[in-house]
């Protein structure tokens, strides 16, 4: 079969690999879509892997099973499938406490080979497991793709309960930025700032129902937020990017008693300066996100299928996976919004 195979940063090779043996009690997948995700970029981008390659990489799947282990029942072969990359074991402390985000034995398929090639297998714990959903006839297969970053900020904003009459900051207009938009419009939020330092990113964040845009590299964020929330700053702000410096600005643009979210995961490494300060005299919550629990996983997986979500509007690049390094390209440049390729 015909893969994307890195062999270190920016060395992304097509060639042709073994096709996946159908595991006891699993299924082969053949993939139809898999999003391009800022996580893949990262580590497509980087030495992720401490040297240990040739590896594949890719997580947002949707596809059609092509082979099924005659034990397994409940997965026919030629379904269309969105697998979530997670596999929460709902038995651990965490998952029987609602909070399977924080299992402590998941089946992570971002640590196996992945789904930027032409097929994917899933072990008989996956299929014991679920987080596999059926994609409905009518529905375009590509859209599937945004359950999973949309699990995440579904997940957040559920969790910060952004509500009717909200102010919202966003730090960050990539896909995720965009995601948190729109659903915070969904939610009620009255006023959604995005920040962002690349102008092609902030003209097409106008398009998703964003309020107010500011470029951080023309004038101060923390200014322009005061400035639009008469010196009362934000109910809650979302920093949904790699940067430190957006997180340490991120205090002074919330309100007393608001809270400020960590979306973005920053360099291996990397640490943030605090102001302690603002954060106990203005009574500030801080929380850390990553990841969604199995409801929420669902409940994310319909909203992206739904008529409420604009997927056509997300997704403004469908492209084959041999041009892939071409799409870490045009995603790194602000171009594009959401790359979904097709093996």
């Amino acid at each position: 079969m015909k893969a994307a195979v890195m062999y270190g940063p920016n060395d992304i090779r097509i060639e042709e690999v073994d096709k996946p043996d159908c595991p006891k009690g699993g299924f082969v997948l053949k993939v139809e879509a898999v999003g391009l995700c800022g996580s893949d970029i990262r580590n497509l981008t980087t030495d992720s892997r401490n040297g240990n390659y040739p590896y594949i990489y890719g997580h947002e799947i949707v596809g059609t099973i092509d082979e099924v282990d005659p034990i397994v029942e409940k997965y026919k072969v030629g379904e269309r499938v969105y697998i979530y990359p997670m596999a929460h074991c709902l038995k651990c402390e965490y998952c029987r406490s609602g909070h399977s985000e924080n299992c402590i034995d998941a089946e992570d398929y971002t640590k196996r080979p992945g789904g930027f090639a032409e097929y994917i297998s899933y072990t008989a714990k996956r299929v014991e497991r679920g987080a596999i959903y059926r994609v409905p006839d009518g529905i375009n297969i590509e859209a599937a793709t945004l359950a999973e970053p949309l699990s995440s900020v579904y997940a957040c904003q559920e969790n910060i309960n952004i509500t009717l009459g909200d102010t919202v900051v966003i730090i960050g207009a990539g896909p995720i930025g965009i995601f948190h938009s729109l659903l915070a419009k969904l939610r009620g939020a009255e006023k959604v700032i995005m920040i962002e330092i690349n102008d092609n990113r902030l003209e097409m964040a106008k398009n998703f129902n964003v309020d107010y845009t500011i470029n951080s590299k023309n004038e101060d964020p923390i200014e322009a937020v005061k400035r639009i929330t008469n010196g009362k700053g934000a109910d809650k702000v979302i920093s949904a990017n790699p940067s430190t410096i957006s997180q340490q600005q991120s205090i002074f643009m919330v309100k007393k008693g608001g809270i400020v979210v960590f979306f973005g995961g920053v360099k291996k490494g990397a640490l943030t300066e605090l102001d302690t300060n603002q954060i106990h005299y203005q009574n500030i919550k801080i929380y850390g996100h990553y990841a969604s629990n199995s409801i929420q996983v669902q409940k994310a997986f319909e909203l992206s299928i739904s008529d409420r979500f604009p997927a056509e509007k997300i997704i403004t690049h469908i492209m084959p996976l041999e041009k892939i390094n071409d799409a870490i390209k045009l995603a790194q440049s602000g171009q594009a919004i959401k790359v979904v390729l097709k093996p």
